[in-house]
């Protein structure tokens, strides 16, 4: 066992050793890369974590191990995206104590919870935490690998949706004050009429600014405008905002 500061860091890219990787998942990562698919391992355990490293490093070109939460805490860019294979019961700060640390962070990584010593109790906590899996030593590669790409596939749909609303965002950033009142009006589904009559405009001039409100916003119309501040209001509550 390493002390907990100690602090491993490394890049695989071909390893040299011989561990059966399934057919299906290798194939199906080349034909469909994710984006973002940066791989990190938490476990004290050298062999537990060596092993890991050797597995994951031959479907993902980049993999980074660490000894202990702490190290990881202290290498971890919270911008970074990508899956986390993390061990729960470590010395130091365990892997529950380290996900609650990355949740507070809001760190963009999906968890993958390992452990030799599962309990329902963990587990639903991990889980409810927003963990994707919780696997039970001793898994077959085959199952962790198949966790670590269902965590990359959900992680690269986060990201899609993440910079759809950013995008979003930056439109509605680009209203005028005028355009801005018209769009919350809008919003709230005002009529023309009921929109002039608040802001004190005529029709005409609540109808031009709804044209470029539904421009600057990528909508084709009013109903197409309806449609995505549905979808972006979607997204805010899935993110929690």
């Amino acid at each position: 066992m390493e002390p907990p500061g100690l602090l491993v860091h490394t890049t695989v890219k071909k390893p040299t050793s011989k561990i059966a990787v399934p057919h299906s998942l290798s194939q199906a990562h080349d034909v469909l890369p994710i984006e973002g698919d940066d791989v990190f391992v938490v476990d004290d355990d050298p062999q537990s974590r060596r092993s890991l490293e050797l597995l994951l490093g031959s479907v993902h070109p980049r993999v980074e191990a660490f000894a202990s939460a702490e190290s990881f805490l202290m290498a971890y860019d919270a911008s970074r995206w990508g899956c986390l294979v993390l061990d729960v019961r470590m010395p130091g700060m365990g892997g529950l104590e380290l996900q609650d640390r990355l949740v507070a962070l809001r760190a963009p990584l999906t968890i993958v919870m390992v452990t030799a010593h599962a309990e329902v109790a963990m587990a639903v906590r991990a889980v409810k935490a927003g963990a994707l899996d919780f696997l039970e030593k001793p898994y077959s590669p085959q199952v962790l690998l198949e966790a670590v790409h269902r965590a990359l596939v959900h992680q690269a749909e986060v990201r899609r949706r993440s910079q759809g609303l950013a995008d979003f965002e930056q439109r509605l950033a680009a209203l005028s004050p005028r355009e801005a009142e018209v769009y919350d009006l809008l919003v709230a589904n005002a009529t023309t009429k009921a929109i002039a009559a608040t802001l004190d405009i005529s029709d005409k001039t609540v109808e031009v600014h709804r044209r470029n409100v539904c421009v600057k916003l990528g909508a084709s119309s009013t109903a197409e405008l309806a449609r995505l501040v549905g979808k972006y209001e979607e997204q805010l509550a899935s993110r929690g905002t």
